[in-house]
Formats: structure tokens, sequence, C-alpha cells
């Protein structure tokens, strides 16, 4: 009996996805873990694969739709089963006719306007969608709706958040032909030119400033020594078939202090805290579309070489746009490295939901005073760990950021 398929949680506490392109036409039959449809969020680029064979009879939403968790996106049906009356079959499945028509404008239309009302003046919006509004200081009847009915969602205020829409004011409606919608960067007289912001660029300004909105960041920095860190890297290099960089045994340093301050490998959620029993780690990755994070699970059980070898390969899937659903939930915290592009300090913002991201940078000659008042020169890495301050506690973190300073100065232990 055919069945909806609909949007998946292509990413943990995503309320929406982007639908690029569909890999499978109507009416082709897949197999069971064939890539049926690309979306994208503001994490990666995504290829939702097929859980048992079938068949696509209908798409209901077309490329370059952003959909809403949960929401139907086609009508699927066993290999070889066809359906005369597909309306009549969607209206079982309680889908109205025509669903999908005009959504390629979901999302894209103006972002100011009033709320979607239902007559008597009362706005509808989803309840995070009104928390956030109300800590933003927005009066929610400004904003227009893209969720179900035109029901203002928790996107719609982030969005509104990042255009800097002025508090409880009255927004003029901006004439269409004030509206530039350019499609290649064009260049003016003076040499400015403008780009247009892709899909995936918005997810991820979205993303981030839904980020800094709602979670409280507090930041500990700290100066590590890593002269005994690079030697044993070059010791491992001569060792070992792959290559393995300063960001591999960072990792690793992470995952120890995890291990040791079980209390700070936790996320926040709305009833409790949800603590892991293993390390599963995001490392920051920049592809040509933008930043995405993809996860690795179980760090503390990991050989450097593993290790080292399963983000090379992360790192190549991510350029390529082939990373796995899988690959991009269930992490608690992020390594973000600029490292390698002489960037001695700066501070990165927590992906939700996570709790915590640990910003590494270069490591560098300085001077080091010893005990004994003795001036040495010394290898240096300055990290900056950024810290939900819901989840976790700021003497909690530093007692994190001394069982990580020692797991870098002291490194033979990353080895265990």
């Amino acid at each position: 009996m055919p069945e909806l398929l609909r949007m998946p949680e292509v990413a943990t506490g995503t309320e929406e996805a982007h639908l690029s392109a569909w890999a499978v036409a109507e009416n082709q039959t897949y197999a069971a873990t064939d890539v049926i449809v690309h979306v994208e969020t503001a994490k990666a680029a995504v290829d939702v694969e097929a859980e048992t064979d079938g068949v696509i009879l209908k798409a209901l939403v077309p490329p370059g739709t952003d959909v809403q968790v949960g929401d139907p996106i086609a009508l699927i049906g066993r290999p070889g089963e066809s359906i005369e009356d597909i309306d009549a079959e969607l209206a079982r499945l309680g889908v109205g006719v025509g669903v999908g028509a005009g959504a390629a404008d979901n999302g894209t239309g103006s972002e100011f306007g009033s709320g979607s009302t239902n007559g008597n003046g009362r706005v509808f919006a989803s309840p995070i969608a009104r928390r956030l509004a109300k800590d933003a200081k927005l009066d929610i009847a400004q904003l227009t709706g893209t969720g179900p009915a035109g029901r203002i969602v928790r996107s719609d205020v982030t969005r509104a958040i990042a255009l800097h829409i002025p508090p409880q004011s009255s927004i003029a409606q901006p004439e269409p032909a004030s509206v530039p919608t350019p499609t290649a960067a064009a260049q003016s007289r003076d040499g400015r030119s403008e780009i247009p912001h892709t899909k995936f660029r918005r997810l991820i300004a979205t993303r981030l400033t839904e980020s800094k909105a709602t979670i409280p960041h507090f930041y500990l920095r700290a100066s590590v020594r890593a002269d005994r860190l690079l030697k044993l890297r070059a010791e491992l290099n001569a060792a070992l078939p792959v290559r393995v960089s300063v960001n591999d045994l960072i990792l690793k340093a992470v995952a120890v202090a995890h291990t040791q301050v079980p209390e700070v490998n936790v996320i926040w959620t709305e009833t409790g805290l949800r603590q892991y029993g293993s390390v599963n780690l995001g490392v920051a990755i920049a592809s040509p579309k933008g930043l995405v994070t993809p996860v690795i699970a179980q760090v503390e059980r990991l050989s450097i070489g593993t290790l080292a070898e399963t983000t090379r390969d992360l790192a190549r899937r991510a350029s390529e746009g082939q990373l796995k659903q899988a690959e991009l939930e269930g992490g608690t915290s992020t390594v973000s490295n600029l490292g390698m592009y002489g960037t001695e300090e700066f501070t990165a913002i927590i992906n939700p939901p996570q709790s915590s991201i640990l910003a590494v940078g270069a490591a560098r000659p300085e001077a080091d005073v010893t005990r004994r008042g003795a001036v040495k020169v010394r290898t240096k890495i300055r990290v900056v760990l950024s810290v939900d301050h819901r989840a976790i506690d700021g003497a909690l973190a530093a007692q994190w950021m001394s069982v990580f300073r020692d797991a870098v100065e002291a490194p033979l232990r990353l080895l265990g």
C-alpha cells in the first residue's frame, strides 16, 4: 500500500531542510540503501537513502524547496506498484490535492509583513518561535511564517534576527523594485560587486545566528606547550603509512579530557542534560560549499592511525557532498583548527545542539619562563574553548581545560 515519504531530520535539532534535487524520477524503482533525494542543511549536503525497495509514485515537492522536517515530500510504494488516482490516495493519507504547488517560493518571499492569523487577530506560531521572538524583542505579528499554513517557525525568527529587524516597530513593506534578485555577481562602477547568497550559505547563517541568540556562550583561553606533541607527530609519521596531523592529536587530547571529565560530555535539551558514554567529536572542515562539521564516533577508542584515516576520508567526502546522515549527528563538541593559516587565536561559535567547541590556533615559538625564572623558547598553541553555560559551569570547564592541557603537554597518553 502506498505511503508518504517525509522530510527526515537529517541533522539533530534542525526544523527544516532544503530539497536540492531528486536522485530518483517518478515511477522509477529503487533498492534499499539507494540514494533517492539530495537535501541540504546548515551542516552539509546530505544524500538520503531508501530504507526498503520501492518506487516513487509522485514527487510532492520540487527541487529548490525549503521543507519542514516531517512534511511529506513524495508518495512511495512497493516495486512495480502503481496508482490510478493519485489525488484520491493523497486525500486518504491526509494530504491535500496539489500539495507542493508553489512550494518553491517557501521561505524566499518577503522576510517582513504580517504574521499568519486566524481572522481574530491571533498569530499562528510555534512555542519556540514565540520564545525566541520575545527574547529578541521582536513583534512576532510582523514576521511572515514559512511553516504549514503560514505558521511562524523558529527559522523565521532567527532569519529576522539575522536581518536586524527593529524591535516592536512598524516596518514598511519594501517596494518590489528595491529588492534585487541577481543571478550572478553584479559589478558597480566603483568596482564593488555583490555575490548572491547560496541556499547553503543562508542555512549556515541562520544556524549560527540561532546559536548566538539562544546559547549563552562563555570562553576559556589557554596557551599549551606543544614541543612534545610535535615530536610525537614526527615519530608517528615516520612509522605509520597514513600522515598524522596536529589536529588528529588535538582530537585525541579532547577525547582524553572528555573521558576524564565526563560531565562535559553532554548536550542541553529542554528536559535535561543528555550525557554520552562515548566521545563523539565534530571536526570543522572547509568545503567548497562552506563549513561542515561531520562527527567522528568513539574517538577515545580509535588509534591515531585510524583517526587520521577517518578525518581524511571525511574531508574528502565533505568536499564532494557525500557525507551520510549518521555522520552529522551525535556530537557533543567540535574542534575547529585554523592553525594551518597562521591564525594565532580565535573564538568559535558552538554548533547546536553541542555544548562546546575548541578553537585551535597555530603552533608558534614563544618565550616561556620556567619555575626557576629562566627564559626558554618553546612552541605553544593557543586554544579557546567556547562553552554553553546552560550545560557546563565555569569551574567544570576550567577542570576540563586543565586535563586537556596536560594531555597535549604529555602526549604519550594519547596513544593509550
